[in-house]
C-alpha cells in the first residue's frame, strides 16, 4: 500500500488578545498572524516571519469584560468600540489572506498555547464568516510540542523551562502581531529541535 500523498502544511502562528477567558460573553480585541514555515515530504522550511503578517483591532461584541484580562493587552475598549474593526469583515479579510499565503498547501494554525488563541479564533471564523480556512482542528501547540520533544509532562512546561537556544530574541510585549513573529520563530526553533542534549 502506498503512502497517502499529502500537500505541505503551511504553519501560521497566531496571537490573540482579548478581554476575557471565553468568546461570547468576552471579546477577541485583536489578532496577529505570520507565516511560519512550511512542512513538507522533505522536511521544515522556516520563514522570515516578518514578511508576510496580518493585524486588526476589533470592535469588542459585548459590553462585558475582565479588568485584569484588558489590562494585558494595554488596549482601549472605548476606543475601539469607535474605531475598532466590525469583526465580519476583519475576519473574512483574514480567510482571504490565509488562502492566499498558503496557496498549494494547507494552512495549520500554531499557537502558544493553542488552546486559547484557537479558541477565539476558530469560535470567530465561524460566527462572522461561517467557515474557517483552518478547517476544524488545523492547530498545532507549541506547548505540546516542546513537551513531546523534550519527553516532559506537559503541566511542567513553560517559556521559562526551555532552552534558551529556542526562544526568540523579541520580547513578548502582548501586541498581538509582535508576538506572533515572536512564537513563529520559537515555532522554527522548535521544529529544528532534535530534543534534550541535541546539539
Amino acid at each position: 500500500m502506498s503512502a497517502r500523498r499529502s500537500r505541505p502544511s503551511l504553519y501560521i502562528s497566531v496571537d490573540i488578545e482579548a478581554d476575557g477567558p471565553i468568546p461570547g460573553p468576552y471579546s477577541m480585541l485583536s489578532f496577529g498572524a505570520a507565516v511560519a514555515g512550511v512542512q513538507d515530504a522533505d522536511g521544515f522550511t522556516p520563514a522570515d516571519p516578518v514578511e508576510r503578517t496580518f493585524y486588526r483591532e476589533l470592535r469588542p461584541i459585548s459590553a462585558e469584560f475582565v479588568p485584569e484580562a484588558l489590562a494585558v493587552s494595554g488596549l482601549d475598549r472605548e476606543r475601539l468600540e469607535r474605531e475598532g474593526g466590525e469583526p465580519a469583515t476583519a475576519l473574512a479579510e483574514f480567510s482571504d489572506w490565509v488562502r492566499e499565503v498558503s496557496v498549494g498547501a494547507q494552512p495549520v494554525m500554531c499557537g502558544y498555547p493553542a488552546s486559547y488563541d484557537w479558541t477565539f479564533l476558530y469560535w470567530y471564523l465561524i460566527r462572522f464568516t461561517g467557515a474557517s480556512p483552518f478547517g476544524h482542528s488545523g492547530c498545532l501547540d507549541m506547548k505540546t510540542l516542546y513537551a513531546t520533544k523534550a519527553g516532559l509532562p506537559l503541566r511542567a512546561v513553560a517559556k521559562g523551562t526551555m532552552p534558551r537556544e529556542l526562544l526568540s530574541r523579541r520580547r513578548h510585549t502582548h501586541h498581538a502581531l509582535d508576538d506572533a513573529i515572536e512564537q513563529a520563530e520559537l515555532f522554527a526553533n522548535l521544529m529544528a529541535w532534535t530534543g534534550p542534549g541535541a546539539r
